[in-house]
């Protein structure tokens, strides 16, 4: 059983038990509830910090648990609807709304009920996580002198120089600002390069998160179509030419969600078409960590090659560790440079000097390189078990490319696949698959969906989640 279907269901348990205690009452001891249930003690601890944060219970270190008192009435609601003229008024000037839609990321980020095959996972499954090394990395970075004072507003300056030697060509650490995640340094770099109104070219498909980073910011996401070798370098100039654009935003290697990676005929032709369009290409290089272990040499980053300052290069560690984990790097060169810092600095400050210096010790030990072989092989037994399990059990879902690296794979739906319908089927059958649409700027040229097979237990777990998919597309198709 999963960690998070035993906290939850020992959550409910407890919750249901509460009435047999007055308030301020003590519930049995940590030590009496892990005999008695058979959990482990992290179950009890985290069940009983849930039931806290629901204000149920008390917890007092050294003392045990306690039944809360109870609530007092809640105040009236106010009247909010006001908001809706406010947040509407954006005036005559923006050309695009600045709603912000979070579904399309949500549908990786939220948790599936327990008992669910959890497809739509945009994560490492914690048996796969370096949960050891990361623990023992945060214990040796606590204990660091200066551990808990201010760092650097750039990020520290050792671990600039680590993103900097792994991105390679002529980077340097002064070229590196330090992040909180992937998602963080996306939206640091639109922020910086494209003022509201503007249009940003993507990939089409491409990563939810990123469009949705876009439209908070009043951009207007420009669809570039890709293959299995990328995107199309004359389709690129052609979308240049046509909205006078200034940004590129790309996953060159592993693309969400087809899993392309660009060709190196292609990779100079997009510096190129980008450089005489005097525009910049954001590289989110965001999984390259997650190579899988047949996948051969992997090409340099596009910012390994680009002296011009035409690349804002993108990479994290999360994927790679845990989505907790949240350390990345935007890298530039020249004056975008000290816009991307000046924008950093307005939004966050700085990236704690714990979490940095945890950072270091993790990619300094020797336990990193040998995390980083065992995903490689565990991706790539996940990602055979996955494509075959399709094509024995479902060999209607189109499977145009499988991938090297990463750790999902992109189906076409038969024509005419109510995409909504499926998904919600899927679920029914007690399987969470993530549905198409959301990766697509405009009109999606066919019904699509993305499944997962990094997020689930193993390949026993895939297996199984391909059988119930069976069942959902023989009520659907």
């Amino acid at each position: 059983m999963h960690e998070r279907s035993s906290v939850t269901e020992l959550a409910e348990r407890l919750r249901q038990e509460l009435n047999r205690y007055s308030p301020g009452g003590k519930l049995p001891s940590s030590r009496a509830l892990v005999d008695r249930f058979r959990v482990s003690p992290v179950t009890v601890s985290r069940a009983l910090a849930q039931l806290a944060a629901e204000g149920l219970v008390v917890t007092r270190p050294g003392a045990g648990a306690y039944r809360a008192q109870a609530r007092t009435v809640a105040a009236a609601a106010g009247d909010t609807s006001w908001q809706e003229v406010a947040l509407s008024a954006d005036g005559a000037a923006d050309l695009v709304p600045r709603s912000v839609d979070a579904s399309g990321v949500l549908v990786s980020l939220a948790a599936p009920a327990p008992g669910v095959v959890e497809f739509n996972g945009g994560y490492l499954h914690p048996t796969l996580q370096p949960e050891r090394a990361m623990s023992a990395a945060l214990a040796r970075a606590g204990r660091r002198p200066g551990a808990w004072g201010r760092p650097p507003t750039e990020g520290l300056p050792e671990l600039r120089e680590w993103f900097a030697r792994n991105i390679g060509g002529a980077v340097t650490a002064a070229e590196v600002l330090i992040t909180a995640g992937g998602q963080s340094a996306l939206t640091t770099a639109l922020r910086a390069l494209a003022p509201p109104g503007a249009p940003v070219l993507v990939e089409s498909p491409t990563y939810p998160g990123m469009l949705a980073i876009a439209r908070s910011a009043g951009l207007r996401p420009v669809p570039v179509p890709v293959d299995p070798d990328g995107v199309k370098p004359a389709l690129l100039a052609d979308a240049f030419r046509a909205t006078g654009a200034r940004v590129f935003v790309c996953q060159p290697l592993f693309q969400n969600p087809t899993g392309a990676a660009l060709a190196p005929g292609r990779r100079g032709e997009v510096l190129r078409i980008a450089r005489e369009a005097g525009a910049f290409v954001v590289e989110d290089d965001f999984v390259r960590r997650l190579v899988h272990e047949d996948a051969g040499p992997l090409p340099r980053p596009l910012a390994a090659d680009d002296p011009d300052g035409v690349v804002v290069h993108v990479s994290s560690l999360t994927k790679a560790t845990s989505p907790s984990f949240r350390v990345s790097a935007l890298a530039a060169r020249g004056p975008v440079l000290e816009r991307l810092r000046a924008i950093q600095i307005v939004d966050t400050f700085f990236v704690p000097r714990p979490l940095q210096e945890a950072a270091l010790e993790l990619v300094g030990s020797p336990a990193w390189p040998r995390h980083l072989r065992t995903i490689s092989a565990e991706l790539k037994t996940r990602r055979d078990t996955m494509t075959t399990a399709l094509r024995l059990g479902l060999p209607e879902l189109a499977l145009p490319h499988i991938p090297s690296g990463g750790y999902h794979l992109w189906l076409r739906l038969p024509d005419g696949t109510d995409e909504t319908a499926l998904t919600a089927a899927a679920l029914r059958a007690g399987v969470a698959i993530t549905p198409g649409r959301p990766y697509f700027s405009a009109e999606p040229p066919a019904g699509h969906a993305r499944l997962s097979f990094a997020a689930v237990a193993g390949p026993q777990e895939i297996q199984e989640g391909v059988r119930r998919l069976r069942t959902a597309c023989d009520e659907v198709l």
